[in-house]
């Protein structure tokens, strides 16, 4: 038995094209946009009529009727570019339509899933909470029910897409209730935008990602209909923990394509600078760091895609998704450090895209679980 891991003819198109779009479209424009944390809806709305909002979702709700290893394959093609675009993304499909495709009523999913596949609307997914971080059990805002509504009170943090001129929805976790034990009970609610009483606050100042819109939100008795409940009461904690798996891989891919960015820039830049009268490239240490970074990308590559492969085939995945997400973040820290210290001096200049994947690296780490929860998660999967 031989195993291929080439992809699929269509797979392989769906990578050229976003490869292409990711140089001939993004490449060019994004620097600008970065430099003045401007959200870079030009290209956004390019992916939407793309379709690559809709990749993993079916035909009937608007979407192009691929799954999670087609998102993470347009992830990292975008990554290799800008991460500010490929979160964009991520969040806009993983976070924002996911929760809406897998725990909405069909009611739900009729109204919200053609925009958000279509890319004329963004979702955003409100869980982290400011005394929370990786504790997202410990959710302190608050959903009562009230008559024919919810009046939800709290406050989230670190929201990706919740605060764009496109941004439609965000779907909230409150405590609904409490248990016989006194633990919380805690349900999902989708809260569209521009709902009394839901304050956007204004965009973070942030290391990086700084062409993507990623804010703080408030609740002050924001009243919904009681039908904008998200799956069952009370299953708000599990839904997420699904999402947050699933998400894991498309950050994992992400990360990828970070990491072979850096590999890309480095290549060119080692063949084009001289120094003592040669490229660097034909240094030894030059091209024993270009390997490491290669040979992290690629296996780096072969975790996300064997983690998507599990998803894909509704094979348990929790750990593959950990295992993907904790290396995949951390080599592309290692590969954006090695990136910068080939360039030197260049490498800690804007002008070029090694210093944005620099700045753009170390949230790898820490977003949608942090690699303390990784190994953490890896360890209970290994009955530890």
């Amino acid at each position: 038995m031989s195993l291929d891991h080439r992809l699929p003819a269509e797979l392989e198109e769906l990578r050229r094209t976003v490869e292409a779009f990711a140089h001939d479209v993004v490449a060019p424009k994004i620097g600008e946009y970065y430099e003045r944390h401007a959200f870079p809806y030009e290209i956004v709305q390019e992916m939407g009529r793309m379709g690559l909002f809709g990749l993993p979702f079916p035909e009937e709700y608007g979407g192009m009727g691929g799954d999670y290893l087609a998102l993470g394959i347009a992830l990292e093609e975008l990554a290799r570019v800008d991460s500010s675009v490929a979160i964009t993304l991520e969040a806009g499909v993983s976070l924002g339509a996911m929760p809406v495709y897998h725990f909405g009523t069909e009611e739900q999913k009729r109204e919200w899933l053609p925009k958000l596949c279509g890319g004329e609307v963004l979702g955003a997914f409100g869980l982290t909470e400011p005394d929370g971080g990786s504790d997202a059990g410990a959710t302190r805002t608050t959903a009562v029910r009230d008559g024919g509504d919810w009046v939800i009170n709290g406050s989230k943090c670190f929201i990706t897409n919740s605060g764009t001129d496109i941004t439609g929805l965000v779907t909230v976790t409150a405590v609904t209730g409490r248990k016989d034990d006194g633990s919380p009970l805690i349900s999902s609610i989708i809260v569209p935008s521009g709902t009394p009483g839901f304050t956007v606050g204004a965009p973070y100042s942030k290391v990086g990602w700084n062409a993507s819109d990623t804010r703080e939100l408030s609740f002050s008795d924001v009243r919904v209909p009681a039908a904008n409940l998200l799956g069952e009461e009370g299953r708000g904690y599990a839904q997420f923990l699904r999402i947050l798996d699933e998400g894991r891989i498309a950050i994992a891919a992400l990360a990828t394509g970070l990491a072979q960015g850096c590999v890309d820039e480095s290549v060119r830049y080692a063949k084009e600078r001289k120094a003592f009268g040669r490229p660097i490239g034909s240094n030894q240490a030059i091209q024993f760091k270009l390997a490491d970074m290669e040979m992290r990308a690629h296996t780096s590559r072969l975790s996300w895609r064997h983690a998507a492969s599990r998803l894909v085939h509704g094979e348990p995945f929790k750990k593959e998704a950990a295992l993907a997400k904790l290396y995949s973040s951390e080599i592309a820290v290692d590969n954006a450090r090695e990136a910068t210290q080939i360039h030197g001096g260049y490498g800690f200049m804007n002008e070029y895209p090694v210093a944005r994947m620099w700045r753009d690296a170390k949230i790898l780490e820490i977003g949608e679980g942090t690699s303390e929860v990784q190994r953490m998660l890896i360890a209970r999967e290994l009955g530890v």
